[in-house]
């Protein structure tokens, strides 16, 4: 008889979305911080660096949906920062983050 391996915790679609739910609050939490769009990136950069810091315990100690759905939410958020300085480099012509 061959042995069976289980994975100690499974990914689940209910893990995935608590983890997404939490971090686009944690997102929303700091980048309301901001006051403008040199504060917004930077607070969102700050925050989804930590949050990225919690997915990688997360994944070698806990939850690994919850570590996927923080990682997915939180690459988003980067993305909408990104776009929002691209924009605004684009119509000022001055790099917004000095």
């Amino acid at each position: 008889m061959r042995p069976s391996y289980r994975e100690p915790y499974p990914v689940t679609g209910a893990g995935v979305a608590i983890g997404a739910v939490i971090t686009f609050a944690w997102l929303l939490l700091f980048g309301l911080v901001g006051r403008d769009v040199p504060g917004y990136a930077w607070w969102t950069l700050l925050a989804g660096g930590l949050a990225w810091a919690v997915a990688a315990v997360l994944v070698r100690h806990g939850d690994r949906g919850v570590a996927t759905g923080v990682a997915i939410v939180t690459a988003g958020g980067w993305s909408i920062a990104a776009a929002i300085v691209a924009v605004r480099w684009a119509q000022t012509g001055d790099w917004p983050l000095w």
